[in-house]
Order: structure tokens, then C-alpha cells, then sequence
């Protein structure tokens, strides 16, 4: 089904900060907890027609700027206006996101499961298939408003019930919040039991997003933020020739401190993203732009010498 109405899951929103239920006024939605700090006028104010579910006392999120948001036009961005031959060589579709939605989907079971995008501002690369699916209920927040989320959120305080959804998608959205290991166990937290997760999440990328960028992952560390899920798969999103066209951009913004410039030659070397075809999986994951992991909750955590254990690449002890 499509996105899921905000009418539809008003019910199972709860305060970001005491998880207390919420009762809809006409300025807002307010906490019901008997000794929550957020039992305030207009603790949780409406943003144009989003619901604004953050704890702004333990958030990098302003209520000013969340406000302000709400009033601005979501224009596209300039690779969004470019013509389709020229935004698919720009942007290659993401056919590992996609492949992994599938396995995603078709693991998900019962009547109309839910599934909760984190970070969903915009439709990801590769996952178009989430909004697709007739017998799946979508549920997406950002800190921001979109036309494609139902309320704001801060991921690191999900304002849904423990063990409310079936399944999370969170893809390039990890490296932008202050500490990625509490938003996953977030997502523990209001997964079912034997949930699923797919994220995506850069490792060898430059700064992106600005000041609001803020971690990498190696294939080891990755598994390791995850360790509280069994593993169904895991490996490189983009590969070395994909890392290097990177590198490349930001060495000629930086040589000609102009990041058009930068872009310019992005488009032109965009053959290098071939090369990845041509690296083995166990290098891939060693040199790789980004990576993802699609796993099933479980409530043991891995161990320190798992994790080191685990390493998957190519490179190996003297």
C-alpha cells in the first residue's frame, strides 16, 4: 500500500521522551505520562500537517528550524531535474538496495506488515519497491518534513511502542546522526521479535550533508553496530571504482574550490564505477564507498572476538 495516512497510525505515536500515549489537541499533540517533563503547552506542536515528535532538550534539532522547515517548498534537487539518460549516468540505479528490498519483503510475514523507513525525507536509490507493495503499511519519518513522512522525529528518541514494526529500511541515513548505536538499538527496540533490518551506510565517502555528518563504517565495524542482529547479508553497496570517482569530485572541488567543477568531473569519469564489477567481494568490502547489512533481530549481542572474528575482507594476519 501506499504511505500509510497520518490518521491511520496517529494511535500508535507515543512521546519521544517517557513513550507515555498522546492526546490529540487542537494545538498539538500532548503527553498523557502523569510525571513527564514533556506535559507542557504545545509540548509537541503540528509543523504544517506533521506531528513534531522531538525531544528538543536532547536533540541537535532546534524547534526553530524544524518549524521553519515545514513552510519552504520541497523543491527537487538539481539531479532530480536533469533528464532521465542524464541522471541515470549521474546516479546509476541502486541495484543492491533493490536486490535486498526484495529479500527484505519477501521475509516480511502476516497480514499487512509493518514497515518503518528511518531518515525517509526522500524515496531512496533501490527502494522503490517499499512503496509499492500492495500488502505492506509504510511508516516514514525524517527530522525534517517531507511529502513522503507522516510526523518528525529525532532517530535517536523513535516515538513508536516497543515491538510495533516489522520491519526498518535506514539507508545513508546512519552517518548523519550524533550516535548511530543508540538509533540501532532504537530500531531493536520497536522491532517484533525476528524483525528485519536493511541498512546502507558509507565507508570510504567525503563529507556530505555538512556539520551534519558525522561517522564511517568498516565491514567489521558495521557488523559490530548490528550485533544484536543475526546476519542475513551483508557486503558492499558501490565498490573501489565507485569510492574513486569519489576521491576524484572532491580533489578537483578542493583544487578549483568549486564543487560545480567537482560535479563536471564526476559526470565525465563516470565509467569508473564499471571497475567495482571487476573487484572480488572480499576486496570490495576493504575499499568499498558504502555497505549494507539486512538482518533479523535476535537479543544476544556479539562479542567482542566475534566481531574481530567476523572480518571478511581480504586482507589477513602475519
Amino acid at each position: 500500500m501506499p504511505l500509510a495516512a497520518l490518521e491511520e497510525i496517529r494511535n500508535l505515536l507515543v512521546c519521544p521522551r517517557c513513550r507515555s500515549p498522546l492526546a490529540a489537541k487542537p494545538d498539538g499533540l500532548h503527553c498523557r505520562g502523569p510525571s513527564c517533563p514533556c506535559r507542557a503547552p504545545s509540548a509537541f506542536p503540528m509543523a504544517g500537517r506533521w506531528p513534531v515528535l522531538v525531544d528538543f532538550e536532547h536533540s541537535v534539532a532546534s524547534r526553530q528550524d524544524v518549524l521553519a522547515a515545514a513552510g519552504r517548498r520541497h523543491l527537487p534537487g538539481l539531479i532530480q531535474r536533469l533528464p532521465a539518460p542524464l541522471r541515470r549516468i549521474w546516479k546509476p540505479p541502486n541495484r543492491v538496495a533493490a536486490r535486498n528490498v526484495d529479500l527484505l519483503l519477501s521475509g516480511l510475514g502476516g497480514s499487512t506488515p509493518r514497515l518503518l523507513v528511518v531518515g525517509g525525507a526522500t524515496v531512496g536509490n533501490g527502494v522503490e519497491a517499499v512503496y509499492r507493495e500492495a500488502g505492506v503499511e509504510v511508516i516514514a519519518f525524517d527530522i525534517t518534513p517531507s511529502p513522503v513522512t507522516q510526523f518528525v522525529a529525532d532517530a535517536h528518541s523513535i516515538p513508536l511502542p516497543a515491538a510495533s514494526v516489522d520491519a526498518v529500511l535506514v539507508q545513508a541515513v546512519l552517518e548523519h546522526v550524533v550516535d548511530p548505536a543508540r538509533v540501532v538499538a532504537e530500531i531493536h527496540r520497536v522491532l517484533r521479535d525476528d524483525g528485519l533490518v536493511y541498512a546502507e551506510t558509507p565507508f570510504l565517502q567525503q563529507v556530505h550533508a555538512g556539520a551534519h555528518d558525522f561517522t564511517r563504517f568498516t565491514a567489521s565495524g558495521h557488523r559490530h553496530l548490528f550485533g544484536r542482529f543475526e546476519e542475513l547479508a551483508a557486503g558492499a553497496v558501490a565498490g573501489p571504482g565507485t569510492q574513486l570517482l569519489w576521491s576524484i569530485d572532491h580533489l578537483v572541488r578542493g583544487l578549483t574550490r568549486s564543487a560545480p567543477a567537482g560535479r563536471v568531473t564526476r559526470g565525465l569519469l563516470c565509467w569508473l564505477r564499471v571497475l567495482d564489477r571487476l573487484v572480488p567481494e572480499t576486496y570490495a568490502r576493504d575499499d568499498a564507498a558504502a555497505l549494507y547489512f539486512l538482518g533479523r533481530k535476535r537479543e544476544r549481542a556479539m562479542t567482542a572476538r566475534e566481531v574481530v572474528a567476523y572480518y571478511p575482507g581480504a586482507q589477513t594476519s602475519a
